[in-house]
């Protein structure tokens, strides 16, 4: 097949006179070739597969481009990277791989095009377009990836258990795969995926995390955390949420399966925004729920504290996961904890101090809790789910109202305890903070309003009552 139309960037004309200089064969490889197949935007990620120095072709490259963009050189893998007007350029010498058992890191060495054609993970990232003068915008397919795209199918170009052996990443991949292009696993390659789900543990928990993330930064990350449960990978990852699998019934009493629960609330989530943090947090918004799980005869089914338990445990799987344990870790930890607040306050009269309280509390995250909690509401009573999104949109025009109002959103209280230790001539004590506290309650119930006019007259009532001195 023809498709030198995938190649109408200039860079791929520089590239190929360049190698052409060298007296090398060149070719682009991978997900470039996969996406414009499949009339994807183009990839801003382009890799270069050189039939000998592919170091030595990215150096003359960056001399025949504008500007002559700095080439990155990683030695250990034998491969170099330039930027181009926002495309990343990486350059690889075709090789042969072979592993030992306790590494996913290969022993590598020089090899033809159909070798690196090879060692590719999957039929529909091992097709190459030639860069070569005499056969420019060839498409080279020996394990037909086309036929693969067509049936939208994940199949590796050779036996899938050494694949999956040899590089246990590549079975996270394949999920990845299967979730950003909503294609299927096939058959021979699930069942090795299943039968060699334990070689994960090899790989580190660094690149376990950025395939979690592309995960859930694709349209539908219900498919991937599903396929995770059904191949016994995610048990091993992320065991929090494999351990929501399941419905418990005692005496008549059942509850809801919490981890199908949970990815319709992902599903949901990512409708809405593709903010991979709000992502994570409604992956993880009811993972308290296993560990805090209790049957009463009366009630049935309980969950009570989950929601605490789960902010605990965010941090645990975090640290884990070596993701990050920064402002991101912890505004997870706050929506988790906050997750049944919205719906507790809209379930009830729904009153100022209440919705005070919780924008308080939200802070500059309020929006975003609220968009958690309603993505939340999965029952499938059409009168119910109604309703809830009804008292969602009640609590929002409180939410306006009230920030309007009272300004309570990242509070700064109206009398600083600099203003109490001079009104009442003391040196710093805890009748500070309990006039400021006392304050900061009677604006959010609602007593007096955010105003530096009454705080301070309140100021003076509360210092009184305490037994200290006016001395204004």
């Amino acid at each position: 097949m023809h498709i030198e139309q995938a190649l109408k960037n200039p860079i791929f004309k520089i590239i190929s006179k360049c190698a052409e200089t060298l007296g090398l064969h060149s070719y682009v490889v991978g997900g470039y070739v996969r996406d414009y197949i499949l009339k994807r935007p183009p990839s801003k990620d382009i890799d270069i597969v050189a039939i000998g120095n592919g170091i030595k072709l990215a150096e003359i490259v960056s001399k025949a481009l504008p500007n002559n963009p700095k080439v990155n050189v990683f030695k250990t893998y034998g491969t170099a990277m330039l930027k181009f007007e926002g495309i990343q350029v990486e350059f690889v010498g075709a090789r042969k791989e072979s592993y030992i058992k306790q590494s996913r890191n290969p022993q590598v060495s020089k090899g033809t095009i159909v070798d690196d054609q090879k060692r590719r993970d999957f039929t529909i990232n091992a097709m190459a377009i030639s860069l070569n003068k005499n056969n420019f915008g060839i498409l080279l397919d020996p394990f037909n990836g086309i036929k693969d795209l067509k049936e939208r199918r994940i199949i590796t170009p050779l036996d899938p258990n050494k694949t999956f052996i040899d590089d246990p990443l590549r079975m996270l991949r394949a999920i990845r795969f299967a979730t950003q292009l909503n294609f299927k696993i096939d058959k021979s390659s699930f069942s090795a995926i299943l039968k060699n789900n334990n070689r994960i543990k090899i790989v580190s928990n660094e690149r376990i995390s950025v395939e979690l993330n592309k995960i859930l930064n694709s349209n539908t990350p219900s498919i991937g955390f599903n396929i995770l449960y059904q191949t016994g990978l995610l048990k091993i990852i992320l065991p929090e949420l494999n351990d929501l699998k399941g419905i418990d019934e005692l005496d008549g009493h059942s509850h809801k399966d919490n981890f199908y629960h949970t990815l319709e609330v992902l599903d949901n989530i990512c409708k809405k925004t593709d903010d991979l943090w709000l992502r994570w947090t409604a992956l993880l918004h009811d993972i308290g729920k296993a560990p805090t799980k209790k049957f009463n005869k009366k009630s049935g089914w309980t969950f009570h504290g989950h929601e605490l338990k789960g902010s605990k445990m965010v941090y645990q799987l975090f640290k884990r996961l070596k993701l990050p344990l920064n402002d991101k870790m912890k505004y997870i930890q706050k929506l988790v904890f906050m997750s049944s607040r919205p719906i507790a306050i809209s379930a009830n009269n729904i009153t100022d101090s209440a919705v005070r309280r919780l924008v308080f509390d939200a802070g500059n995250h309020i929006e975003d809790l609220m968009t958690l909690c309603e993505a939340d509401i999965t029952t499938k009573n059409q009168k119910k789910f109604k309703s809830y999104h009804n008292n969602f949109k009640i609590v929002r025009k409180k939410i306006i109202e009230v920030e309007e109002r009272d300004r309570v959103r990242n509070f700064q209280p109206p009398v600083t305890g600099q203003e109490i230790m001079k009104a009442f001539q003391l040196k710093p004590c805890r009748e500070i903070g309990i006039i400021k506290e006392y304050i900061k309650e009677s604006i959010l119930e609602g007593h007096i309003p955010n105003e530096s006019k009454q705080a301070h007259a309140l100021m003076i009532k509360k210092g009184i009552e305490l037994g200290l001195k006016n001395n204004i």
